[in-house]
């Protein structure tokens, strides 16, 4: 009896230590494979001008589609862009549809419990703009107004974490700022809570149309999110980040784009 017992727990022993070894073997070749994919798509609003969005030819263009097709070109892949809906970014994300979401996309706690984040890369803050004969001036002056948001962006954060929320007359969502500032000029928002580098990117587009209020609700930075599980690819696209940002590369484009060098070293 003993000896069918011994016979029985070796046995048990072997194929435990079987498993183990498929188990790390398979998150191993998972790794390998995060490491050394050929191609990486990227989720995009690409309405979100000047970041990622459409030009005339409908080709999709921007600083973050200039940057990421450098990023893409130092890690030795293929970059192909991916537009979301933004609402839905994280799911696909996290389902796998898209490696990556990079199109000014705000790093926050509550992002962070989802997705993993590369360094900050550019700064950023949330601002309002209202039209240009608005007699909007001040933040305060948003009381009893109707306020436009991107649903589910940090716009809607900023608004809520400023005490006028709790003043304005009603909060409009949009699913992205192209129609939010539709909206503003036809009168249907009073103002529009919004990024501003996307901001002041339609400001120097329309000029006469939209004026900026001079305060801002929050300051914020830009990352790159990447699904958890998938350090590999977090840290190559790293390593990427800083050799651009050591050779130049990502100083030229933010020229390009800005007219100045605003990227986070």
């Amino acid at each position: 009896m003993k000896r069918v017992l011994t016979l029985f727990m070796m046995l048990t022993a072997v194929i435990v230590l079987a498993a183990c070894g498929t188990s790390k073997e398979k998150t191993a070749e998972k790794d390998e494979t995060a490491a050394d994919q050929e191609k990486i798509i990227i989720g995009i609003d690409d309405k979100f001008a000047p970041m990622g969005f459409r030009d005339d030819k409908n080709d999709i263009v921007g600083f973050d589609i200039d940057l990421a097709r450098a990023a893409a070109e130092h890690m030795g892949v293929e970059a192909e862009f991916q537009p979301i809906d933004w609402k839905t970014k994280e799911a696909e994300l996290l389902s796998g549809r898209i490696d990556l979401i990079w199109n000014g996309y705000t790093i926050t706690d509550e992002r962070k419990e989802k997705v993993l984040f590369t360094k900050p890369y550019l700064e950023n803050s949330q601002v309002v703009i209202t039209k240009a004969d608005s007699k909007i001036t001040k933040l305060s002056d948003l009381a009893g107004q109707e306020v436009g948001i991107q649903s589910l962006s940090s716009a809607a954060d900023a608004l809520n974490g400023n005490p006028i929320h709790k003043e304005v007359k009603k909060i409009t969502e949009f699913a992205d700022n192209v129609l939010a500032l539709s909206d503003l000029k036809t009168g249907r928002v009073d103002a529009v809570v919004i990024d501003a580098v996307v901001a002041e990117y339609y400001m120097t587009q329309e000029p006469d149309t939209f004026k900026l209020l001079e305060e801002s609700l929050a300051p914020e930075q830009y990352g790159i999110g990447v699904k958890p599980g998938n350090e590999a690819l977090l840290e190559k696209l790293q390593a990427a980040l800083d050799k651009m940002n050591e050779d130049g590369t990502a100083a030229d484009i933010s020229t390009k784009w800005f007219g100045e060098d605003k990227v986070l070293k």
